[in-house]
């Protein structure tokens, strides 16, 4: 049986970057549901969090799922559980793009931090500063068109 211990911090948006997620209420129901669907498809999210539109998460990639197919399980079944359940007013989505950064392990601690404070940081910051740094932190740029690319 292999042994794997890959950390990904993970930041996702909501569509069109809309305030679905715009009470603390919701957005505490919307982490926990990540979490526990996360646990029944035996993916280990570690840490989950966010603001009115954004989604941040670090978790362990095991061995028999990929990146993109865990993706699509947390994002998929929340944004269903949540129009299920009408915790919005307007049809919820996610937007179909996301990032990904591996973690150190002796910086794992610290990403669990940032993510506990989202409430906290965006009282000082915007989401956009924020896209920006982790874009840059992981070798991205984004162009003045809106797309990014992976720099060389």
């Amino acid at each position: 049986m292999p042994y794997i211990q890959v950390y990904i911090h993970l930041v996702w948006t909501t569509k069109e970057r809309f305030p679905f997620l715009n009470s603390l209420e919701v957005r505490e129901k919307v982490w926990k549901h990540i979490k526990e669907n996360a646990l029944s498809k035996s993916i280990y999210l570690d840490f989950v969090g966010g603001h009115i539109d954004h989604c941040h998460a670090l978790l362990s990639l095991g061995n028999d799922k990929s990146l993109s197919e865990i993706m699509q399980l947390i994002k998929g079944e929340s944004a269903y559980w949540i129009n299920k359940t009408k915790l919005t007013k307007e049809k919820f989505a996610w937007q179909d793009e996301y990032f990904a950064g591996g973690v150190a392990y002796d910086r794992i601690d610290i990403v669990r931090n940032y993510i506990r404070k989202q409430e906290e940081h965006h009282k000082k910051r915007t989401f956009h500063d924020e896209y920006e740094d982790f874009l840059n932190r992981n070798g991205f740029e984004l162009l003045k068109d809106g797309q990014v690319i992976k720099r060389s």
